[in-house]
């Protein structure tokens, strides 16, 4: 991504969040009527003690040589109270990448969220997550690495009025010893891939139920080529959005949501569509 296109995305970010606080002092709306449900940014919040939440993703992806469905599954339980939080992701891909098929399950990951700040006034929610990445996909077909792997994420958020919220993401994956398979059926020399992440988000409660969004991540990523060689690449996407809550009660929550994720350089895939689905419920 060019440095004049930084800016200008830069200064779009600032101005809408410019004009969004102007816009709070009309007429104020609780945002957190809807609060941990963001689509590619990770918010701050761990589940509350008794609630347990099932998350579904599903990516549309629209390029010249990759085109497809990648879905996910994600379930998050609270343990031992607010402060500490379980979680497992389980990826699945339909794609058709360069010719050939990717089908099947992905590397599933096993998460542990640690609230380590509560948001206050002049403070924002800080949750940092580990994620153990298990082998689970098939690296014939492209769906997996073929190793274990480990993810950090540091997430941050907070609520600058009733009815905006800000969130900021790093992360950082590591894969140890990749090895990719070649033409021929080979595999490639052992590499130990890094790649990181930045992001962040901006939502706005247009009502208390329904919130306008919009997300920036930008991805370092490693991987290896077809000659078997590490190669780097930097992926940005922006994603604006919407997500709403069906249904609002005491004891359950539903949130629908859709977004229109825009790859911002040539190296970053053709997103077509985002959709989201959320049920929040108390276990007893």
């Amino acid at each position: 991504m060019s440095m004049r296109l930084a800016v200008k995305i830069c200064v779009f970010l600032m101005a809408l969040i410019a004009g969004l606080r102007t816009a709070v002092a009309a007429d104020e709306q609780p945002i957190d009527v809807i609060e941990d449900n963001s689509f590619l940014i990770e918010e701050a919040y761990n589940q509350e003690p008794g609630v347990v939440q099932h998350i579904f993703n599903a990516i549309y992806t629209k390029g010249p040589s990759r085109r497809g469905w990648q879905f996910s599954f994600t379930q998050e339980w609270p343990a031992y109270g607010l402060d500490h939080q379980l979680s497992y992701t389980i990826p699945s891909y339909h794609l058709v990448d360069e010719g050939d098929r990717q089908n099947g399950i992905g590397d599933v990951l096993l998460n542990y969220r640690y609230q380590a700040l509560e948001e206050g006034p002049g403070k924002p929610a800080f949750a940092p997550r580990f994620s153990l990445i298990v082998p689970t996909g098939n690296r014939k077909h492209g769906t997996g690495n073929g190793v274990v792997g480990y993810q950090w994420s540091l997430p941050f958020s907070k609520k600058v009025t009733s009815r905006l919220a800000l969130h900021a993401n790093w992360g950082l994956t590591y894969l140890p010893h990749v090895q990719s398979p070649l033409s021929g059926g080979q595999l490639s020399p052992k590499q130990s891939l890094v790649s990181y992440y930045v992001g962040g988000g901006a939502i706005f409660a247009i009502l208390p139920r329904l919130h306008a969004m919009l997300e920036w991540i930008g991805n370092f990523e490693d991987s290896i080529n077809d000659a078997g060689r590490a190669v780097h690449a930097f992926k940005p996407v922006i994603s604006p959005g919407f997500r709403t809550a069906v249904v609002n009660q005491e004891e359950l929550q539903i949130v629908l949501g859709a977004a229109a994720p825009i790859a911002l350089n040539r190296h970053g895939d053709n997103f077509g569509a985002f959709l989201y689905f959320s049920i929040e419920h108390k276990l007893f």
